[in-house]
C-alpha cells in the first residue's frame, strides 16, 4: 500500500492560459495510461481556457464554481458534479468561492451516463 499525501500545501501553482489561483498535486505520473492530479481553485480562482491533450474528466470533490467547453456556455458545478471533455477540446473552470476537483486524463475516457 502507499499513502498519497496531496493537501494544499503540497500544491504547484497553475499559471498558463492566464490561470490564476490556481494549484495542483500530481497523484500519478504522467507516464501511464492515466494521469490523475488534485486541482484547486481559491476563491476567484481561473485554470484559463485550454485544449484538453487527452480525454480529461474533472470530478468536483468539494466547493463549487463553473465550467465551460467548446461552446463556451458557462455550466455551474458543485461537489458530486463530473464534467466530461473530449481530447482537444477548448475548455476553461472558474471559481468565485473556490473549490477542489480530481482530474483524470486518459486516451479513450468514457464517461459512463446513468439514465433517469
Amino acid at each position: 500500500m502507499k499513502v498519497l499525501d496531496f493537501s494544499a500545501d503540497r500544491s504547484l501553482a497553475i499559471s498558463g492560459f492566464g490561470s490564476r489561483a490556481a494549484s495542483a498535486v500530481p497523484l500519478t505520473l504522467p507516464a501511464g495510461d492515466a494521469h490523475v492530479v488534485c486541482l484547486r481553485l481559491g476563491a476567484g480562482g481561473l485554470l484559463g481556457r485550454h485544449p484538453a491533450s487527452v480525454d480529461q474528466l474533472f470530478v468536483v470533490v468539494d466547493g463549487a464554481g463553473w465550467a465551460k467547453g467548446a461552446d463556451g456556455e458557462r455550466i455551474p458545478v458543485s461537489a458530486g458534479t463530473a464534467i466530461h471533455w473530449d481530447a482537444g477540446e477548448e475548455h476553461e473552470s472558474g471559481s468565485d468561492s473556490g473549490l477542489t476537483a480530481i482530474v483524470v486524463e486518459s486516451e479513450g475516457l468514457v464517461p459512463h451516463l446513468r439514465d433517469g
